[in-house]
């Protein structure tokens, strides 16, 4: 399980000169430089609370950060934004009407003057109404100005993927339609610990951030997490288990599902390069391409219908990038074409069996 998984050094803490994100940060002192580093505290958290924490320290930090969606003066619907008013008062951590249109362009309004600005839409699948106000508006402020203002501050949170009753309307995960849009990140936490360290990276970046977070994860994951301030780097993917055979790539909740089917690959013989991408937009490339000149297969999951789904644009670049190296046709295994459905949401997920067989049937060709 990931559990058992190594996790990247990289941390980045409040207070600590760290030249590259990529090495884990040395504190300043005056010890010899080949003295060992001391591991930061950790507390066991669920994400919920991870994600709690890293909203805390962006409001400590940061006085113009501000905190703001549907409900989330009383905690949010699933409680990531509990405590924050009586701790922060009701200008900084803020109701707003349900209109995510509105909310979002609150929200560009208030990073283009200079706020720290982090909106929390409801469900990811209500992002929609935002579209406008987030691929014309906030993608484009930047560019369409010259450089000259900015709406970076913005962080949009979003609760998404399949939390195992949602149905089409509380299930989604709508990454694809983002990443098609320059001038945004797109980012997905596998667990408590990234959930942390990349929330605060994306509310530091200087551009606009989505968030996306698995509910089903919300209360699932528990991990050690560093009590302090600590980022984790936007743009690179992590190598969670190295393998031989196969590479196996995913985002979010299906990193978890990924890495069983890869166990139960694995007592067959099969060894597999577990990667999660963790940032959707703009995505590692090289990490991924590194590893399948290695293993020559290359195997794409995630829960978001089959057809233009991220895992194509994944497929066709490294295809173009790794053509003389590939042994075999690059698998994808994904949600079905059709909306989300309730009753057989089983049926549709990519599951720990599905992606078993691609590996293998990958493997085997």
């Amino acid at each position: 399980m990931l559990s058992s998984l190594p996790r990247r050094a990289a941390r980045q803490l409040r207070g600590v000169a760290a030249p590259s994100l990529r090495g884990a940060a040395r504190p300043l002192s005056t010890a010899p430089s080949d003295a060992p580093e001391e591991e930061p505290e950790t507390k066991k958290l669920t994400m919920v609370a991870a994600i709690n924490d890293a909203l805390r320290i962006a409001l400590k930090t940061d006085e113009s950060a501000v905190v703001f969606g549907e409900d989330v003066a009383f905690g949010g619907v699933f409680r990531c934004t509990m405590g924050l008013r009586d701790e922060f008062g009701e200008e900084r951590v803020l109701n707003m009407p349900i209109n995510e249109q509105g909310l979002v362009g609150f929200g560009i309004g208030l990073a283009a003057v200079g706020s720290t600005a982090i909106a929390e839409v409801q469900f990811a699948d209500y992002i929609f109404p935002a579209m406008d106000q987030i691929c014309n508006e906030a993608a484009k402020f930047r560019y369409r100005s010259g450089a000259e203002f900015d709406c970076g501050g913005l962080t949009i949170r979003a609760p998404a993927q399949a939390v195992g009753h949602g149905g089409h309307y509380h299930s989604q995960s709508p990454e694809a339609y983002f990443a098609h849009t320059p001038g945004l990140k797109v980012v997905y936490p596998r667990d408590a610990y990234t959930a942390k360290g990349l929330l605060l990276s994306c509310i530091r970046d200087r551009n606009p951030c989505l968030f996306f977070e698995p509910k089903i994860l919300y209360r699932s994951s528990v991990c050690d997490v560093p009590t302090g301030d600590y980022m984790l780097p936007l743009g690179e993917a992590e190598v969670l288990s190295p393998g031989e055979h196969i590479t196996c790539v995913a985002w979010g909740a299906q990193v978890h599902t990924m890495a069983r089917a890869c166990e139960r690959a694995a007592a067959e013989g099969v060894s597999c390069e577990v990667i999660d991408l963790q940032t959707i937009a703009p995505w590692d490339m090289h990490t991924i391409r590194d590893s399948v000149q290695k293993t020559g297969r290359l195997l794409v999951t995630h829960e978001a219908p089959l057809t233009a789904g991220f895992g194509a644009e994944v497929a066709a670049a490294i295809q173009d990038a790794c053509f003389d190296h590939l042994e075999a046709p690059i698998a994808r295994v994904c949600g079905a074409d059709t909306p989300f459905p309730l009753a057989f949401e089983k049926l549709y997920l990519p599951d720990e069996l599905k992606i078993y067989d691609a590996i293998m049937r990958t493997v085997q060709y």
